[in-house]
């Protein structure tokens, strides 16, 4: 998955910060080695204590932001896309790895995992009693496919390039984030390769998703242009 970021932070501008939201104990920076790590909660490992829907850089500043499991957690989606499209410089990029809505994916999350999963939540909004205690698992498909028309009306300059949904299986066999696997180490090749066979049949399979926005250049100076406020329609 980090090795996404990178093939993702190579297409971003040239300059700026490259951020991750939501670090935790992860080890992205071991394949991204000038990424700023962060969290809203203050972890000894990360950079900086950042809270999503409230970002402390200046505008235009940040070339890529990288998201693992963490946008559904996000307690006020349209807030976050408002500060990443103000923090992003013209042509940055975002890559958001989240849970997808598939065939496999919606009954496990729906019935089997301790998070809430809503996909017909009638808002990007969710009450939140901490960083950790609550959720959406179905937040990316409501707001990058269910909700698009909204996504593109009120984020203009944030351009959706790609939603690809992977990973039906592996994730799951692997354990998750429990102690078990049933797969092991020696098997995680195997079940690597099951996985892209089951994608290439079907996207809807697809368990997690990648995906990818720029900061449209041509959004963006119509934005500043208006002072502001997009003209666009």
């Amino acid at each position: 998955m980090y090795e996404r970021y990178a093939d993702c932070l190579a297409r971003a501008s040239a300059d700026g910060i490259a951020l991750e939201l939501g670090s935790g104990g992860g080890f992205a920076r071991d394949v991204v080695p000038d990424l700023v790590t962060s969290d809203v909660l203050p972890y000894e490992q990360v950079d900086e204590v950042v809270d999503a829907t409230a970002m402390p850089f200046a505008d235009g500043t940040l070339r890529f932001i990288g998201m693992l499991n963490v946008f559904h957690h996000i307690p006020d989606a349209a807030a976050f896309l408002g500060e990443a499209g103000r923090c992003l410089a013209s042509g940055g990029r975002m890559l958001i790895i989240d849970q997808h809505r598939g065939l496999i994916s919606t009954p496990v999350l729906r019935y089997g995992h301790h998070e809430p999963f809503r996909t017909d939540a009638p808002d990007w909004r969710f009450d939140a009693t901490g960083p950790l205690s609550d959720a959406n698992g179905a937040l990316a498909w409501i707001v990058f496919q269910r909700d698009r028309e909204r996504l593109a009306r009120d984020h203009p300059e944030l351009e959706l390039v790609r939603y690809a949904p992977h990973s039906p299986l592996r994730y799951w066999l692997a354990g998750g984030l429990k102690h078990w696997s049933l797969i092991g180490r020696r098997g995680f090749g195997g079940a690597s390769v099951v996985d892209r066979g089951l994608i290439g049949i079907s996207q809807a399979l697809g368990s997690f998703v990648d995906i990818e926005i720029v900061r449209s250049e041509r959004a963006s100076q119509e934005v500043d242009q208006a002072g502001g406020h997009s003209t666009l329609t």
